[in-house]
């Protein structure tokens, strides 16, 4: 395992690090060696605690995409940042230019996430992922209610279609109830958060 010089920032000594693994390595493996040097960019304190562990991927995240960037306006390779697979690749002249709007690049380069983002926050976050991961019931219930067909792929068009036609024919205006009105918004708020 190398040294690691303290006052190399972050994304240098994230650059070594790669450059010796030339298939890659998992983000939990990349936190471990450089927890096992002693970096002193990362907090110290054991990553069971929740807040801990974010701070620390929210830092090697940062440092990556600062590192990516870095890659590319030097054009002297390409970061592919997966937590399974953080990966240096060759330059290729062209081939990353036009890249889209990266919505985490701007998350992780926004240090204001990190210093405003509390245990409560981190918890929320959590919860929020499991549920998207295992669905459940609410997820099961709102479809049910959408009379979604379940050999037709469930895409948030078609749950905007369905609901359309859902609060067109359970109006109050039109006759409906408004206990039906309700359910069928809360179930569209539901399905909202997991198809985007």
């Amino acid at each position: 395992m190398p040294d690691l010089d303290p006052a190399l920032d972050l994304a240098d000594q994230l650059y070594g690090l790669l450059q010796e693994v030339p298939g890659g390595v998992s983000e939990y493996r990349l936190l471990q060696t450089l927890r096992e040097g002693r970096c002193s960019h990362l907090p110290s304190l054991p990553l069971s605690d929740r807040l801990v562990l974010f701070r620390s991927h929210f830092l090697l995240f940062n440092a990556l995409y600062r590192l990516r960037d870095r890659l590319w306006h030097d054009a002297s390779g390409h970061l592919q940042i997966d937590p399974m697979c953080i990966c240096l690749l060759p330059y290729t002249e062209g081939e990353y230019a036009l890249a889209e709007q990266d919505p985490l690049r701007d998350y992780y380069l926004d240090l204001n996430q990190l210093r405003e983002t509390g245990d409560a926050d981190v918890a929320r976050l959590l919860s929020s992922f499991w549920t998207r991961m295992q669905g459940g019931d609410e997820k099961r219930s709102a479809l049910e209610l959408f009379e979604m067909e379940e050999d037709v792929p469930v895409t948030a068009a078609r749950i905007k279609q369905r609901y359309r036609q859902l609060v067109g024919l359970h109006h109050p205006d039109r006759g409906g109830s408004t206990e039906r009105l309700k359910s069928i918004n809360l179930a569209m708020e539901i399905l909202q958060r997991y198809y985007r």
